[in-house]
């Protein structure tokens, strides 16, 4: 498979290097290009692929194009990918909706949406994607192995892209606040910051991998660390007086609107 990369940042940039380590491609059959040559040059010297002078020149090249621009630039890239036709476009730009983008492209191309999430840099992504009206199952199935080089990912029609830009989008963000949250109770109770920080890392990381290992649900993980009247459940009954549940689900629905409010606009 040919693939072509328009767009070097920190997001392209993980996601051919886990296409690269699982073997999908070799750097010799990866073209890539950016606006600024110091971001696709140093792609290049990491990871050993073919940089070119131009968006359309990543096409000619190319079967399979990840379109990894902001949204703010995205309407100007579609403009210059220049007569070539029936590419499969990858495009993870968030907010541009897959008929824009078929629009934009003269309907030459097949499309498919992808929200994926920061955690991808390390490997351990989350993203959902969705098919555009030419793309075929052979497409999904390309779009689902290059997103699986760099973690997780899950078929989902695009009116659900919202949600999974509220839920795994911007996940990270929320992960990070309760961290936070985390390493300043425990340094409030007498533990030193760095001591509390690898604490509280390591915790939700290994909450989350006991998860993922086996086939209980989070309740029944939960119901076992909670001993009646012990501090775990101390503790809970803090977070439930405060509506944990609430707040949280209520974050996730403004994320949501907000993210179909940034489609439509």
């Amino acid at each position: 498979m040919k693939l072509g990369v328009i767009g070097c940042g920190n997001m392209g940039k993980a996601l051919v290097g886990g296409i690269l380590e699982a073997g999908l491609c070799s750097p010799g059959e990866v073209f890539v290009y950016d606006a600024y040559p110091e971001a696709s040059q140093s792609m290049a010297a990491e990871l050993g692929v073919e940089v070119v002078d131009s968006s359309s020149a990543v096409v000619d090249a190319s079967e399979v194009i990840l379109l990894c621009v902001k949204p703010q630039v995205f309407g100007e890239m579609m403009s210059e990918l220049g007569e070539a036709t029936d590419r499969l476009l990858i495009s993870i730009a968030a907010g541009v909706q897959i008929d824009a983008i078929e629009a934009g492209t003269g309907n030459r191309h097949r499309i498919i949406r992808v929200m994926p999430n920061t955690p991808s840099l390390v490997g351990r992504g989350a993203s959902g994607y969705a098919l555009g009206t030419n793309a075929t199952e052979e497409d999904a199935k390309i779009t689902a192995s290059l997103l699986e080089a760099v973690g997780f990912a899950c078929r989902v029609e695009e009116n659900d892209l919202d949600a999974v830009t509220a839920l795994s989008g911007s996940g990270p963000a929320y992960v990070f606040l309760l961290i936070e949250s985390l390493i300043a109770g425990g340094i409030e109770q007498g533990l030193s910051p760095e001591i509390s920080q690898q604490l509280a890392a390591h915790t939700v990381a290994g909450a989350a991998e006991l998860l993922l290992a086996g086939e209980d649900s989070p309740g029944e993980l939960r119901e076992r660390v909670t001993s009646p009247n012990g501090t775990t459940f101390a503790a809970l009954e803090s977070f439930r007086a405060d509506n944990f549940e609430g707040i949280v689900k209520r974050a996730v629905k403004a994320a949501t609107d907000r993210s179909r409010e940034l489609g439509s606009s």
